[in-house]
């Protein structure tokens, strides 16, 4: 057990040496001292957002669970936001709320590896402010084929006067987020994401999916917008993810994703803690506007 002092409070760390990714060595340790690295840019994109914690207390290849109420032996000063269970009168969940560096250091330390938090924040839950497009392969499709489909689906927001900034999953996808930061219910955000997989299936029908029939995905791209709905949870960027290697959830640039679709190459994209700590120091937060930038959705059919 290893006691530190953050900002004022005290937490104690458990197990700093059990390898949390056996293929590489990659430490409980060393996780929790990413997430302290990384905490600059990483907590504006969580404060105020009910957390969903994904806690793996064996490594990523042993079992895991998701953890909506937030843990009854958090220290006083771990923020909650309690939300009504839907479709039920039953107690409201108190979903943890990471707002500094000490709960993030004290989430890390509970081996909650991934980061998933909602789309809105706590004191607005049916408002989202982003709408997000899940991009994941089916195989033998890979990270260059969502490559392809995010271009596409960068092309048909321009058309419509929305950016969008893409982030890695993580894993083997790609994910793009329209920021809204604009009065928005997810009654209009879901239809709105569907109305844009729906085209480009039909577009590209050897290529793209929209229907989550797992029968219809191999070789082809999921759209998957069922993301944009009040009890879904999306992977926070510069999360890392449960993977084989301790890979990350890491925004990245345009010219990055034309760049690995020309060379037909993802390893660019496929980047681990330490790549990580060390773009940001180059790069800054890329993914920073998506916090800031208003965007209006309009009508589609």
């Amino acid at each position: 057990m290893t006691e530190v002092e953050i900002d004022g409070r005290h937490l104690r760390l458990s197990n700093l040496d059990k390898v949390f990714w056996p293929a590489t060595g990659f430490t409980k340790g060393q996780m929790i001292e990413y997430y302290r690295r990384i905490a600059g840019l990483l907590l504006p994109h969580l404060r105020g957002r009910p957390l969903t914690l994904k806690r793996y207390p064996d490594g990523v290849d042993a079992e895991f669970f998701y953890e909506k109420q937030c843990p009854s032996h958090r220290p006083p000063w771990v923020a909650t936001c309690p939300i009504a269970r839907r479709g039920t009168t039953g107690k409201p969940i108190d979903y943890c709320l990471v707002d500094d560096l000490a709960s993030l250091v004290w989430v890390a330390n509970l081996a909650s590896i991934e980061l998933h938090p909602l789309l809105a924040f706590c004191d607005h839950v049916d408002h989202p402010t982003m709408v997000v497009f899940d991009l994941d392969p089916g195989p033998p499709a890979d990270l260059v084929d969502c490559c392809q489909v995010g271009l596409w689906v960068r092309q048909v927001l321009s058309e419509l006067e929305l950016q969008p900034f893409p982030k890695t999953s993580g894993s083997k996808g790609l994910q793009l987020y329209v920021p809204l930061n604009t009065p928005h219910t997810y009654a209009d955000t879901k239809p709105f994401a569907r109305a844009i997989a729906r085209r480009l299936a039909e577009q590209h029908p050897d290529r793209v999916v929209e229907r989550m029939d797992k029968s219809l995905r191999a070789g082809k791209v999921l759209i998957d917008w069922s993301q944009n709905d009040v009890s879904k949870t999306t992977v926070c960027a510069y999360s890392l993810r449960a993977r084989e290697r301790p890979t990350v959830s890491a925004p990245v640039a345009w010219q990055e994703v034309e760049r690995a679709l020309g060379d037909g190459d993802p390893r660019p994209l496929q980047l681990e803690a330490p790549e990580v700590i060390e773009r940001v120091q180059r790069l800054g937060d890329l993914f920073a506007p998506v916090r800031r930038l208003r965007q209006e959705l309009p009508q589609v059919a």
